[in-house]
């Protein structure tokens, strides 16, 4: 009978850390929307290192600064033909580094924790329209998603609608 409460007492007691590790345990990081400075910077980075694969042809470096998701469902050789239009155009977006980006809608962290920044760099005779999701990895905001669409000027005023972008890079058509 004693070993039979020392059994008893040695799951209670035991049961008792359990419990507590439990709600002690470490909560995900709280993902904060980045200031406006930020948010400018992760969209010219983004769309400025596609901008260097389509010219170079190399989608390595898009895809090794993605997070860790996008790496996993997209090759370089895969990216560059989700790309291809682009290239085939002789598509240049480097003017996104000196013209500052119009959002289309408010930058918002969705349920999935991810980061989404949606409008387009003003141009004649191209205006180039974007919607880029970024996941949070070690702190780091990577991107998870991008699409970009070179919109002809005297083309829709404004942007379609369109879903987010999946954990795999998205090439809208004109």
């Amino acid at each position: 009978m004693h070993l039979k409460w020392i059994l008893v007492a040695a799951l209670l007691l035991g049961s008792a850390p359990i419990a507590a590790r439990a709600q002690q345990a470490p909560a995900k990081p709280e993902v904060v929307l980045p200031d406006a400075n930020k948010i400018v910077l992760l969209i010219r980075t983004a769309i400025l290192t596609l901008n260097d694969a389509v010219q170079t042809g190399n989608f390595t470096v898009l895809r090794d600064k993605a997070a860790p998701a996008f790496q996993a469902r997209n090759t370089a050789a895969q990216l560059g033909a989700i790309f291809q239009n682009l290239a085939g155009q002789g598509v240049d977006l480097s003017a996104v580094s000196i013209i500052t980006p119009q959002l289309t809608q408010d930058p918002a962290i969705d349920a999935n924790a991810r980061l989404r920044l949606k409008g387009y760099f003003p141009g004649d005779p191209v205006r180039i329209d974007f919607d880029l999701l970024f996941e949070s990895v070690g702190g780091r905001w990577r991107l998870f998603g991008v699409s970009v669409t070179p919109t002809t000027a005297g083309a829709s005023g404004a942007p379609a609608a369109a879903p987010a972008p999946k954990p795999d890079a998205k090439k809208q058509k004109k």
